[in-house]
């Protein structure tokens, strides 16, 4: 029965999160920033304040696609961030350029996310081969391997969100220093700022319910 209820809460924690955030852009979307500034603009004002002339602010494929490449030293933004004026956009494209300041000084939480990703990919995807294999043959042992690689997963969640928050600071308080926007876009910047932080909150939240389904369910067979 322990084992359905998690089931359940994994589904609906990141499912209320996405429509949270979808929401909050779906909104902000349409209301304009008072100083009618571009995503682009912004990127690129934070950026230059911050001595990184030499990076890229670019134009990636999809609907809310946006990201830092640390590889690149680029910033992506899709369409409707890049050329848009909303509030949304500011937040968007002011959060991920703070993801670019964080990698300027060296920002302790995503050197350590950096350096785990390519083990924690690795480990998501055979992790449920692994735990499938030791259920169908009775392998108690494997099945707890399967485990940890799935807490692997969970690990790396867990440190992407003091990342995640930190760029969100970052971005507000560059807004505010720079006078990128009033006072009343800097109340949709927070709460589009925070929706985001949400779905954050709920990936380590359905992460830590699937280890304790996976631990419940091996309990039951001990």
């Amino acid at each position: 029965m322990n084992s359905i209820i998690y089931f359940i809460l994994i589904l609906l924690i990141p499912l209320a999160a996405q429509i949270f955030v979808s929401s909050s852009y779906g909104k902000y979307k349409k209301q304009e920033n008072s100083k009618k500034l571009t995503g682009y603009d912004i990127a690129r004002k934070m950026l230059d304040n911050n001595n990184l002339k030499d990076m890229y602010v670019v134009i990636t494929d999809g609907t809310m696609s946006d990201h830092y490449d640390p590889k690149r030293k680029t910033v992506r933004l899709s369409n409707d961030v890049y050329n848009g004026t909303s509030i949304a956009s500011l937040a968007i494209a002011a959060h991920e350029t703070g993801h670019a300041l964080q990698d300027k000084d060296g920002y302790l939480y995503m050197k350590i996310r950096s350096y785990i990703f390519p083990v924690v990919s690795l480990a998501t995807k055979f992790s449920y081969i692994i735990l499938l294999i030791g259920f169908l043959f009775q392998m108690l042992d494997l099945i707890w391997i399967g485990i940890l690689l799935v807490g692997l997963g969970f690990l790396f969640q867990v440190v992407t969100l003091p990342v995640e928050f930190n760029a969100s600071t970052r971005a507000k308080k560059e807004i505010m220093k720079y006078n990128f926007a009033s006072s009343e876009d800097l109340t949709g910047v927070d709460k589009m700022l925070k929706a985001a932080a949400f779905t954050y909150v709920a990936g380590v939240l359905a992460s830590a319910l699937e280890l304790l389904r996976l631990i419940s369910l091996v309990s039951g067979r001990d």
